[in-house]
């Protein structure tokens, strides 16, 4: 009678034994499958990255003025307008802060100042098409 007891502990270690075997080996598999996932997410992010900084200095090259013009006359068709066609803009600032005095000699306080020196504006910039113009 006393090989019973025995002979169930032992048939109870040898199967949780097991048990704790077969846990380990599904938690290894698992931790491996993990390990090679967050590797190609981490690939990923690499080449997302790389991605992003080539986008970044290919739209900085795009804002320079020398793209901008050369896309104009090339892909557009565009050209400096003749001169009979440039119309000179009158630069108007209203400082808030001072009563407006319409009537004020120019040089008194509340008077729009002059128009800063430089070239006129240009006529038939983007989004603003002159008649008459080219497309």
């Amino acid at each position: 009678m006393k090989q019973r007891p025995f002979l169930a502990l032992w048939s109870l270690a040898v199967v949780a034994s097991v048990a704790a075997f077969v846990v380990h080996l599904g938690l290894r598999g698992r931790i491996v499958d993990l390990g090679y996932k967050l590797g190609r997410a981490r690939a990923e992010q690499g080449r997302l990255r790389e991605v992003k900084r080539v986008l970044s200095l290919e739209a900085a090259s795009y804002e320079t003025p020398q793209r901008v013009e050369m896309v104009a006359r090339t892909l557009l068709g565009m050209t400096p307008p003749p001169p009979e066609r440039v119309i000179p803009v009158r630069w108007v600032v209203k400082i808030q802060d001072e009563p407006s005095t319409e009537g004020a000699p120019p040089g008194e306080p509340g008077s729009a100042p002059s128009p800063p020196p430089g070239p006129a504006a240009p006529s038939g910039a983007a989004g603003s098409p002159v008649p008459g113009g080219s497309p």
